[in-house]
C-alpha cells in the first residue's frame, strides 16, 4: 500500500520512524497512520532527504499537524538540506571550472593563427554571475605606491611563516582578496550586492592558470592574502590545486601596517580587493579597484610585459 519493501519497514521501525502494533503471535500490525508516515518518508527521500533526515517531519505529523512541514524543526531541516546541496553545487562548479580551464589552456596551446601567433584567448568567468556591481576608486589605496613593506610575518598554506620584507629582491606579486566560500557555510548576507566582494575563487583560479606566464614575465613569487584562517585556505589551495601559497591575516596586521582598505559585512571585516607589485621590498605598482576579478591575472600579466623590471640599485 505504501510502496516500500519489508526490509525498509523494519529499518524505519528500528530508527523510530514508525511504531506498529504487535499481535499476540508477534506479527506487526500497521494502521492507516503508519501507512501515511511511510508515504511521507518515501516522498521526502524522493526529493533528496536521507531517511534519518525525515525524522522532524514524522514527529510533526505525530504531534497532530496536518502536514509534516508545519513545524519549525521541519523548516530547519529544509534549510539544512538546501545548504548541503549549495555546498555540493559549489564543489561541482569548481571541478567543472577546473576542467574547463585545462581544456581552455590545452586548446589555446594547440591552435595558432595563420601568421604563427597564438590566437587570443577569451578570459574564463569561472562561474561568476552576470551583472555584478563594480567597485569604485575611493582613493583608499592611493598612498601605497612606493611604500616599503613592513616587517610582518604571516602564516602560509605551505606551512611557513612568511616575512613580507624577506620574500626576495626581485619582483613578486601579492593579491589581496576579501574571502573565498567555505563548503557548507553561508557567505555574508548580500555578498553579491557588495561592489567588488564576489569573485575571490575566480581570481585565484585566474592566477593559477596564468602562473607559468607570470613567472616567465619576470615574477619571482605569487602570493594571495585574505583574513581567513590557514585551515580554510589550505582546503582551498588543495581543492583548486593552486601552485602558489596563500597567506592568512585574520588580525588584519597588514592593514595596520599599510592602512589597507577594508569593508564590513555581517559584522565582520574584510580586505578590499587589490594587488601589489613589489620590487626590492617596495611597492612598485598598485591595482585598485579590480574588476572583473576573473580577468585580473591577465591584467597583471599585461602590465608586467609592458613594464620590464629595472634592477634595484644596491
Amino acid at each position: 500500500m505504501a510502496g516500500v519493501t519489508h526490509k525498509a519497514l523494519k529499518y524505519y521501525e528500528a530508527i523510530g520512524l514508525i511504531t506498529p502494533n504487535r499481535s499476540t503471535n508477534g506479527y506487526r500490525t500497521y494502521g492507516e497512520h503508519e501507512i501515511e508516515l511511510v508515504r511521507q518518508v518515501k516522498e521526502l527521500t524522493a526529493v533528496g532527504l536521507s531517511v534519518k533526515g525525515t525524522k522532524p517531519f514524522i514527529e510533526c505529523l505525530r504531534q497532530g499537524h496536518v502536514h509534516g512541514d508545519d513545524c519549525p524543526e521541519s523548516l530547519a531541516a529544509y534549510h539544512g538540506e538546501i545548504r548541503r546541496l549549495d555546498a555540493l553545487v559549489e564543489e561541482l562548479n569548481s571541478r567543472r571550472e577546473m576542467l574547463r580551464a585545462r581544456l581552455h589552456a590545452a586548446a589555446a596551446r594547440g591552435f595558432t593563427s595563420k601568421d604563427g601567433q597564438r590566437a587570443p584567448v577569451a578570459p574564463l568567468r569561472y562561474g561568476l554571475p552576470e551583472n555584478l556591481p563594480a567597485p569604485a576608486d575611493d582613493g583608499s589605496a592611493d598612498h601605497l605606491g612606493g611604500l616599503r613593506l613592513p616587517n610582518v610575518s604571516l602564516r602560509s598554506t605551505d606551512g611557513r611563516d612568511v616575512n613580507l620584507r624577506a620574500v626576495g629582491d626581485e619582483r613578486w606579486v601579492l593579491f589581496v582578496y576579501p574571502t573565498t566560500g567555505v563548503p557548507g557555510e553561508d557567505m555574508p548576507m548580500g555578498w553579491d550586492q557588495i561592489p567588488g566582494a564576489r569573485g575571490c575563487t575566480a581570481e585565484a583560479c585566474g592566477f593559477r592558470d596564468s602562473f607559468g606566464d607570470l613567472l616567465h614575465a619576470g615574477l619571482e613569487e605569487v602570493y594571495g592574502l585574505s583574513v581567513q584562517e590557514p585551515r580554510y585556505q589550505r582546503e582551498l589551495a588543495l581543492r583548486l590545486r593552486l601552485p602558489y601559497p596563500l597567506l592568512s591575516d585574520p588580525s588584519l596586521a597588514l592593514r595596520k601596517a599599510l592602512r589597507l582598505p577594508i569593508f564590513e559585512a555581517d559584522g565582520r571585516r574584510f580586505y578590499k580587493r587589490l594587488t601589489l607589485i613589489v620590487h626590492g621590498q617596495r611597492i612598485e605598482h598598485v591595482f585598485f579597484p579590480i574588476f572583473p576579478p576573473n580577468e585580473h591575472a591577465r591584467e597583471v600579466l599585461d602590465w608586467l610585459q609592458e613594464h620590464p623590471a629595472i634592477p634595484v640599485a644596491s
